[in-house]
């Protein structure tokens, strides 16, 4: 479901991601929520997980997905950021977001959250945007709360034991429902 780039107004380019963006996708997942590197943006993850956010099979399995896209955020040519779509009948999945760490905090993630709630109306009717996010990131929910998210108390358990999604520094992670009535 290849789509032409759209530039918008604040200079950022959106469009589809490719095979061939998949390397630098993985590293910008990664930058923005592991390592010292992340410590840069306030996403960071690294205090409660370790290892991997994503690899590169991951991500291919989003951009291949007839069901998904990976929105990709350019400025001058240059990734800074990027989110998965996914359509789930009346509700689109928003998953996989990432922001440069050293452009977080400056109103980026601002638009390209509205840019993808604005691209599953259109392009789906999505009624719902759906994410998960660890309960415990509490600043994190709350970001997302001030964009018209709203906390569901319905949790799934964190893959424990599957270090695709990385490696736990405590025992009581778990992924909460967040959803926000579109349009």
């Amino acid at each position: 479901m290849e789509t032409t780039p759209r530039p918008a107004a604040t200079g950022l380019t959106f469009r589809d991601a490719t095979e061939t963006d998949v390397d630098a996708l993985v590293a910008l997942i990664e930058s923005a929520y592991r390592g010292d590197a992340s410590r840069a943006g306030w996403t960071t993850e690294a205090d409660i997980l370790q290892g991997q956010r994503t690899d590169p099979e991951g991500v291919l399995d989003v951009v291949k997905s007839p069901d998904s896209r990976l929105l990709t955020v350019e400025r001058d040519g240059v990734l800074v950021a990027c989110c998965q779509l996914e359509h789930r009948g009346e509700a689109a999945y928003f998953g996989m977001f990432a922001v440069r760490p050293q452009m977080q905090g400056a109103g980026l993630g601002k638009v390209v959250i509205a840019e993808a709630e604005r691209t599953v109306r259109e392009m789906w009717g999505a009624r719902e945007m759906h994410m998960t996010v660890i309960s415990v990131r509490e600043d994190l929910i709350a970001w997302y709360e001030r964009r018209g998210y709203r906390r569901t108390g319905r949790t799934t358990p964190f893959p424990y034991g599957d270090e695709r999604f990385g490696v736990p520094q405590r025992d009581d992670l778990e992924f909460e429902l967040l959803v926000k009535r579109l349009g």
